[in-house]
């Protein structure tokens, strides 16, 4: 990994709702160019790290420093989220078409028409789009809605890309498909990613790093072969093994 600073880092983050903790991290590093992936059980707070390291829902306690710096108020957050972008399991387009709904973030960002145009075409092709530009998004599958939400994503070209479970749902081809263009376009672009999911091969194609959630507390942080291999604890050891199957992981080397 670089020795640059972290593009994210959490210091004692915690998130309480009705009176109970739900998520606490002492400290956590995402770094350049490097794709962070979570996995755990369901309610193990997985999303809600993710929508605080994206500035999406603030912690109870705790900093986020972006760069180096810690973000603080509003008007930092809005500066800050202008540099990510997501992608959620529901694709969450507008009514519109194709091509309006990947131009929306570069509208917001005072992006000029022809530089959008250049930059909507790119990614349209580069997710094998393009022929869909002028189609309604209501009249998209599943599998190429997420192709959508994913070029809407790339085409302002974050610096941090969040993915919460953006496969689910999908069909076994379509889910592989899409995996392998993702893996593509990240090895190409570099893009800093944090990706939550519940499908471990995922992990071992897309990830640099794993770190498994269990109760809102990260018990296990490593290379993704490491930690499946030589879980630490009893209940990583429960989670990876009642995955392992549906994975695909087999018997890692």
């Amino acid at each position: 990994l670089s020795e640059e600073p972290a593009v994210i880092a959490a210091r004692g983050i915690t998130v309480v709702r009705d009176r109970r903790p739900i998520l606490h991290v002492p400290a956590l590093d995402v770094e350049p160019g490097e794709v962070l992936a979570v996995v755990g059980p369901n309610g193990a707070g997985k999303t809600t790290l993710l929508l605080c390291l994206a500035l999406l829902v603030p912690p109870t306690a705790g900093t986020i420093a972006f760069h180096g710096a810690a973000v603080r108020d509003g008007r930092d957050v809005l500066r800050q989220r202008r540099r990510m972008a997501e992608v959620f399991q529901d694709s969450l387009l507008l009514d519109a078409s194709v091509w309006e709904n990947v131009a929306l973030g570069l509208r917001f960002r005072g992006v000029g028409s022809r530089e959008a145009r250049r930059r909507v075409e790119e990614w349209l092709e580069r997710f094998g789009i393009a022929h869909l530009a002028r189609r309604h998004a209501r009249e998209m599958s599943r599998g190429e809605a997420q192709r959508v939400s994913l070029a809407r994503a790339f085409v302002v070209q974050p610096e941090v890309l969040f993915l919460d479970e953006p496969f689910t749902n999908l069909d076994g081809p379509t889910h592989r498909a899409l995996v392998d263009s993702l893996a593509s376009v990240l090895e190409e672009t570099g893009v800093t990613t944090l990706f939550v999911s519940h499908d471990l091969k995922d992990v071992l194609r897309l990830g640099d790093r794993v770190a498994v959630m269990i109760g809102g507390v990260i018990r296990q942080l490593g290379r993704p072969r490491d930690v499946f291999a030589y879980p630490l604890g009893e209940d990583v050891e429960t989670f990876i093994d009642a995955h392992r199957t549906g994975g695909g992981l087999g018997v890692l080397p």
